[in-house]
């Protein structure tokens, strides 16, 4: 039977005694699968929760359709409102969670077999996880590239313009640069696929593994069929908000749920596991070196200014859309004007 117990409860409660249990073990190493849960505590929104998500806010806006943003068809179309979007989520704006630092804790005690996350706001990256160890399964902000050519633009300079909020345009063919961000319309990369068939031959091999999933609705495929191919003899792990994906149709006996606030648990679990002092220094390094303050802005109030600026430049580019429309039909009317004038 799978185990679901209150986050809330004592250090000691029998979630977080098995989940250390898992970590302590000799040789043991941990595949870890996330998603965009495990970055909302860093102030960065998610895309899927029904209130809060960047969808559901961007879905009153005068898009074809929220996900539009993310449309590789529409970005050819009207680049605007991604680059905004590009511009408030460019990585080195953002301290990597709690569970970016287990993660990178985990490579630091020899523990992490490698982690494959969707997000791309390259925190694992920023946390000092070892980029041969990271799978960014919808691409990053990591890179970039024509979508035309396929030409690589500078990445500094490319950070710069995004910063000032440009549409960035190839020098070779004035093709539109984007960040290597799997937009809908657009085949995940091949290493993905790659490094997965390896890992999953490896995990068949031996049972000196621990696949933990965390912060994910476990809705986009192919990422969400990611745990249901973990071998049974491979202990699973859950720290979500809710039940989700194939933890929660085809749950598992060895199966262990951790229901809840994600960010406290994990903190429970770098303190019971001994990792605190090695948590805070690692924690203070980065902040420094990022030279950033503690985010005060909420996911919500953070949702809430993308969708105001995003709104913004939509009603910009209607109003000027009003404006050629008006200049066309005066245009039309003094060319009659003169053709009547020409003729009487």
């Amino acid at each position: 039977m799978s185990k679901d117990l209150d986050t809330e409860s004592n250090s000691d409660n029998p979630q977080l005694t098995q989940f250390i249990k898992h970590l302590s073990q000799d040789h043991v190493k941990f595949l870890v699968l996330t998603g965009a849960g495990i970055s909302t505590s860093s102030g960065i929104p998610d895309f899927r929760s029904p209130e809060t998500g960047l969808y559901h806010n961007l879905s009153r806006l005068q898009l074809p359709y929220a996900e539009a943003v993310f449309d590789i068809d529409y970005f050819q179309k009207n680049p605007n409102p991604f680059m905004l979007l590009c511009k408030e989520l460019y990585p080195g704006q953002y301290i990597p969670s709690a569970f970016h630092l287990f993660i990178r804790l985990l490579q630091d005690h020899g523990k992490l077999h490698r982690v494959y996350t969707q997000n791309i706001d390259t925190l694992e990256r920023i946390a000092g996880v070892d980029d041969d160890l990271i799978i960014e399964a919808h691409g990053s902000f990591e890179g970039n590239h024509c979508i035309e050519c396929h030409e690589e633009f500078d990445q500094e300079n490319y950070k710069l313009l995004v910063l000032k909020g440009e549409v960035v345009k190839c020098w070779k063919c004035q093709g539109l640069v984007k960040p290597d961000i799997v937009f809908f319309g657009e085949s995940l990369p091949k290493k993905f696929f790659d490094q997965w068939d390896q890992d999953v031959k490896q995990l068949k091999k031996s049972d000196q593994f621990v696949a933990l999933t965390a912060g994910t609705s476990l809705t986009v495929y192919p990422f969400a069929s990611l745990p249901s191919e973990i071998p049974r003899k491979i202990p699973r792990i859950l720290v979500n908000l809710e039940n989700v994906g194939d933890f929660k149709s085809k749950p598992r006996d060895s199966d262990l749920l951790v229901l809840g606030d994600i960010e406290q648990f994990i903190l429970k679990v770098i303190k019971e596991a001994g990792w605190w002092d090695e948590y805070l220094k690692l924690r203070n390094e980065i902040v420094e070196k990022l030279g950033l303050q503690t985010k005060k802005e909420t996911v919500e109030e953070k949702v809430d200014d993308i969708t105001k600026e995003i709104e913004q430049e939509l009603e910009q580019e209607n109003e000027g859309s009003s404006s050629d429309d008006q200049l066309d039909e005066l245009t039309v009317a003094v060319e009659t004007l003169d053709l009547k004038a020409n003729t009487a």
